[in-house]
């Protein structure tokens, strides 16, 4: 199979590259980044054939679908996963590259004849539950409207919807992956999520205490998992959504004993809030609110769908998935991948 990547050079899209580079299955990868790899890549960026292209460039979408167009030709499936997180004070920036890039990347599998296109959703892109019920795919995807990531997520939902019901002969699929991590993610976790002002190694086991907000849990999936999840669904071409997260959830002991020894103190998600506002406005903080808000308000996801027509069985537990991407928080673990590089900025 010939497979391309539209955001190869991220966290999934690495440990993507690192399953493919394993996989009789997968013959030849086009990778396409706004950023490529310079020279002769190391493994495994090296298992493909890199494409320089920003979805996101203002202006007319056709010369942008015309070279996506072209970097998909003969291509068995496109996994489109490009996405901006930052600059997170420019939200007309951020919908360009995350709603009008899809768009066009939508548009480009269209006009190249790709049957298949795989796109990255996310639980953020589900709309507030009530409670702690896990809910499957069907649960509503209006997203949360204080979360600009989510009311992103949710508009791509809503253009994969319209790319269903247009191109009758092409199949679309939308992974909704829990928090995704990996040691090698490190230095660009902490870049997109923490910024400049917030030292690294207090999230490395030396945290005094843990704030944790009242009513929180998290799910996460390592990326090695996340990219297995990505490979069954373009090999077994499958259609439609599937929710994907390690069987564990987190509560505050779980984080506790990874970050401050088991010391905690549960605070009000209000108050929490006031301080993440008044951090992010003063660009100490790299992320907004809208992020708490999210995590807050965002569904247990049910994975029952993936375990039963992709097989999925992740080898790593949430615990384990947290504790290896705080070890490169503390290392500031990065790639060769050029966001990935510790120290670098940008989006894949």
């Amino acid at each position: 199979m010939h497979v391309v990547v539209v955001g190869a050079s991220g966290n999934a899209g690495t440990a993507l590259l690192r399953r493919f580079e394993r996989d009789e299955t997968i013959t030849s990868v086009t990778a396409v980044a706004r950023r490529v790899p310079a020279g002769r890549p190391p493994a495994p960026y090296s298992v493909a054939r890199w494409v320089a292209c920003d979805i996101g460039t203002p202006g007319p979408d056709e010369p942008v679908v015309a070279d996506l167009a072209r970097a998909m030709a003969g291509a068995d499936a496109v996994v489109h996963l490009a996405w901006a997180i930052q600059p997170s004070h420019d939200r007309r920036r951020l919908a360009r590259v995350n709603v009008d890039g899809t768009r066009r990347v939508i548009a480009a599998v269209a006009r190249a004849g790709v049957p298949h296109l795989v796109a990255a959703s996310s639980v953020g892109a589900y709309s507030p539950a009530p409670d702690d019920v896990p809910r499957a795919e069907g649960w509503p995807t209006d997203g949360v409207h204080s979360s600009s990531y989510s009311v992103d997520k949710a508009a791509c939902e809503r253009l994969l919807d319209g790319a269903q019901a247009t191109f009758p002969d092409l199949v679309v699929a939308r992974l909704r992956p829990a928090l995704i991590f990996q040691r090698a993610a490190g230095s660009e976790v902490a870049r997109l999520f923490l910024g400049p002002l917030v030292p690294r190694r207090i999230l490395d086991g030396h945290l005094p205490v843990l704030p944790w907000p009242d009513g929180l849990r998290l799910q996460a999936v390592h990326a090695d998992d996340a990219a297995d999840a990505f490979r069954e669904v373009v090999v077994r071409r499958a259609r439609g959504a599937f929710n994907v997260a390690a069987p564990q959830v987190l509560r505050v002991d779980d984080v506790a004993a990874l970050v401050s020894g088991g010391r905690s103190r549960v605070v009000s998600p209000r108050a929490l809030r006031a301080a993440v506002t008044l951090g992010w406005r003063a660009h100490a903080v790299a992320a907004g609110p809208g992020w708490l808000d999210m995590a807050m308000a965002a569904p247990l996801l049910d994975t029952t769908r993936a375990e039963r027509e992709l097989d999925l069985r992740p080898r790593w537990t949430a615990a384990e998935a947290l504790r290896d991407l705080l070890g490169g928080l503390g290392e500031q673990a990065g790639t060769a991948s050029p966001p990935l590089k510790p120290g670098r900025t940008g989006r894949p």
